[in-house]
């Protein structure tokens, strides 16, 4: 099997230093550098769909534009890129999600991958109007999901939940295809609504033994539920020719971390109710020093950003030996990002992804125009 990487549309602005926001933090001002312009996130969409990534991935919450419309826009743009759209089901009835995404398939010829994003921040949460607590919320997905689909394989959905109600709901037509969905979460609930009902399971980037842990977990879960679940993993990236370039960059990013910022980003996260953020903050405890938690794995990012807080960070040799130990492992979709957007897709896929294709890891998934993916570049 090819493995399959996504690039990541930055909704809440671009920067060359890193832009922070995320669980229920705000954008730092970096993100006013590059402001999110239907034109400049097209510009990074064309790249990557350029340079063979499958998809890309916009973040969802009150710190970012809205997922659904910014993809809707910047598909015109595109040709052949999907757009892995982040959502809260708690914000529209399931009934008008299912249509959504059924009219997103039919204008942009299929192109619509869905995220479920649960929402593991209360007061977050609240200021949508969404009072319930976060296994409250859960559940809510798994009753959400299980309308979602039915609708999208073309029943009459009539559903009296714990969270919500449908009453002969049904879709006049149908996606097709019906979008598949990935999900993330590593508490207990998390796990069960993932074994039920999704596709493609998303887990942080941890280093391996931790995402092992989580694979063999969601593994064994949905095999009770008698199906299969395929694994995908979010991380930075920050590669270059040479390993000493690489870290140079690292470091420089770092090194703009003004300390107030990272206080205070590091207040605002520690109050997460979310188990996969505490996670993220355990990996680096908010110190500066000894953030190699695995070779070129590097969690300084999540210093100043909520959410994926780690990079693969190295030669191009050296990432596509990492990204080679998480596939081992079970991991066959990688989702990834880089400051800045647009010039580290170019990074990652002209240095990273031809050296995969040369041992017949990756192939690119559209037709491309320009020289073919399996010559490595000449490198200095």
């Amino acid at each position: 099997m090819s493995l399959t990487f996504h690039w990541f549309l930055p909704t809440n602005g671009d920067s060359r230093h890193v832009v922070g926001g995320g669980h229920g933090t705000p954008a730092t001002a970096f993100g006013r550098n590059r402001p999110p312009t239907v034109a400049y996130l097209s510009q990074i969409a064309r790249a990557a769909e350029e340079l063979g990534f499958v998809g890309a991935l916009t973040p969802t919450g009150a710190w970012c534009e809205d997922a659904w419309l910014t993809t809707a826009m910047v598909s015109q743009h595109t040709e052949r890129l999907k757009f892995l759209v982040a959502f809260r089901p708690g914000f529209v009835s399931p009934t008008l999600a299912a249509q959504m995404a059924s009219t997103f398939q039919r204008q942009t010829g299929g192109r619509l991958l869905l995220n479920v994003v649960t929402g593991g921040e209360s007061h977050e949460q609240r200021a949508y109007g969404d009072f319930l607590d976060k296994d409250s919320r859960y559940r809510r997905t798994g009753e959400f999901l299980q309308v979602v689909r039915g609708l999208w394989e073309g029943k009459t959905v009539d559903l009296s939940g714990e969270h919500l109600q449908v009453e002969d709901a049904r879709l006049a037509r149908v996606p097709d295809p019906v979008p598949e969905v990935y999900f993330g979460g590593s508490s207990p609930i998390a796990g069960e609504i993932a074994a039920r009902h999704v596709d493609v399971y998303l887990t942080w980037g941890e280093p391996p033994a931790q995402v092992a842990e989580k694979i063999a977990w969601v593994r064994g879960l949905a095999a009770k539920e008698g199906r299969t679940v395929r694994f995908g993993i979010r991380l930075h990236v920050i590669t270059r020719d040479t390993a000493e370039q690489a870290w140079t960059e690292a470091h420089k990013i770092l090194d703009g971390f003004d300390p107030d910022t990272v206080k205070s980003v590091q207040a605002g996260l520690a109050r997460s109710e979310s188990e996969g953020q505490r996670r993220m903050l355990a990996l680096h405890g908010g110190n500066r020093e000894d953030l190699e938690i695995h070779p070129n794995l590097w969690a300084g990012i999540g210093l100043v950003r909520g959410g994926a807080g780690t990079a693969l960070v190295g030669s191009h040799d050296e990432v596509a030996e990492r990204i080679k130990e998480y596939h081992a492992l079970g991991i066959d979709e990688f989702v990834l990002s880089g400051y800045p957007h647009l010039e580290e897709a170019y990074w990652f896929g002209e240095g990273v992804l031809p050296r995969l294709a040369a041992q017949g890891l990756w192939q690119h998934p559209f037709a491309p125009t320009s020289a073919p993916a399996a010559q490595v570049p000449f490198t200095s």
